[in-house]
């Protein structure tokens, strides 16, 4: 089997290397890829976001199943656009995606469905007012989400009511994001441990199954400071979700995929719960439509089925098989260029030490955005550089191993967050 991996980052760098392991699988493409993809992988120069341009290279390729990675992607339609030409694609359509797409939908299907999620309310460019008022009643933790997609960066929190009010002010005028914003969330802050609980899609809604549970780390700064990002680190298994997943697969997957039935919607691919464990339960913080970054990097690792049957079964709507996770944890610590995630980011500096790093015992560099050196090294080209990944018999001996791997990297600005897995919770 022939397989395409549709993207660019870390996530993208993770899933080409989980399916070169993959019994089931012969060659694996990416498109575009980045640099340390290119390593192992051959990279197609084409416009990861166009259904049209993703089409063409299928064709030329001739692959038998395509994985779109990103979240735009599936909004655009680039798997609807893949399933025309009778490939298997491993995502939702545009109508499935839209649960990722539009906060405001995702929240209206949550409850129908019926998912424990926080008290919020939906608001347009027109209803400022009525937005600022919605604040006004509420206390205590502020969050504010851009509607639509803003890489990971469109969600503001804080318990400062005046700078929520700024918040707001800027989505709805689109100074902030565009026309991503100009329709947003605003919802009660919630407070309480993170889940990451990923599931496996093959357009049954009873048969999904769970991928082992993951944290994530959001914030930019040691200790939650700071700005949102796409994610600075992760770590599995997370000891607040032990022997608690098919609960939580009752309360919050299974639900939701049913009601998508209910709507026509076949839902193949990931589905992404990020929960909170809340003092009166867990509540659904939001779905996403794709395998999480850098929660990916942290569970493929320790999965033991191989990753190309199971990709290739939920792609084909056909039962999937057991999903077997290793006792081993694995940590992620994510390095960022000087400046992220305030964009225009510095790049185009030399990275020195990723070969010493992925030399280490236990350790894997995933490349998130990187370019070819003229020496034959890396440089800089992103906001998420690299993801350094370890694994270990606990998550100690794995953050250990994932830390010293990075104490060997370096670029003149590098960052990253020093508490990644430190109290695992």
């Amino acid at each position: 089997m022939n397989v395409l991996v549709v993207g660019s980052g870390g996530r993208e760098h993770a899933l080409v290397w989980a399916l070169q392991r993959a019994s089931i699988v012969d060659r694996v493409h990416a498109a575009p890829g980045n640099a340390g993809i290119a390593r192992s992988a051959e990279c197609h120069p084409v416009d990861a976001n166009d259904p049209v341009a993703v089409s063409a290279l299928v064709r030329e390729l001739g692959v038998d199943l395509v994985v779109p990675a990103a979240d735009r992607q599936l909004v655009n339609g680039v798997a609807d656009a893949v399933r025309a030409l009778a490939v298997p694609a491993f995502g939702p359509g545009t109508d499935g995606a839209r649960l990722e797409g539009s906060k405001a939908w995702m929240k209206h299907v949550a409850q129908r469905a019926g998912i424990p999620t926080a008290r919020h309310a939906t608001f347009s460019v027109d209803d400022e007012e009525a937005a600022l008022a919605f604040l006004a009643s509420m206390s205590g933790l502020y969050v504010v989400k851009t509607d639509g997609l803003a890489e990971g960066k469109g969600v503001f929190v804080s318990e400062d009511l005046d700078d929520a009010r700024d918040t707001v002010r800027a989505y709805l005028s689109g100074s902030a994001f565009g026309d991503a914003g100009r329709t947003l969330v605003i919802e009660e802050g919630l407070t309480g441990p993170e889940l990451s609980l990923l599931a496996i899609c093959n357009g049954d809604p009873d048969g999904a199954r769970p991928l082992a549970p993951a944290q994530d780390f959001k914030r930019i700064g040691d200790s939650d400071t700071g700005l949102n990002t796409g994610g600075m680190g992760a770590y599995s298994p997370v000891p607040i979700a032990a022997g608690r997943t098919d609960e939580l697969m009752a309360q919050f997957v299974t639900p939701t995929l049913r009601h998508l039935a209910t709507l026509g919607i076949d839902y193949r691919g990931v589905l992404y719960a990020g929960l909170m464990f809340t003092p009166v339960g867990p509540k659904l913080i939001e779905y996403n439509v794709r395998f999480g970054d850098p929660e990916v990097q942290v569970v493929l690792p320790r999965l033991r089925t191989d990753a190309g049957e199971m990709i290739a079964a939920a792609a084909s709507g056909e039962a999937l098989p057991d999903l077997v996770f290793g006792d081993d944890a694995c940590v992620t610590v994510v390095m960022a260029t000087e400046g992220y995630p305030v964009s225009p980011y510095r790049t185009g500096d030399e990275i020195v030490g990723i070969d010493r790093a992925d030399a280490m015992e236990a350790v894997t560099v995933f490349h998130a955005g990187t370019a070819a050196s003229p020496g034959g090294g890396f440089l800089t080209a992103g906001g998420r550089v690299l993801d350094v990944t370890a694994t270990g018999a606990t998550i100690a001996v794995a953050r250990e191993r994932a830390y010293a791997a990075v104490a060997s990297i370096s670029w003149p600005g590098a960052a990253y967050r020093r508490d990644i897995a430190s109290d695992p919770s």
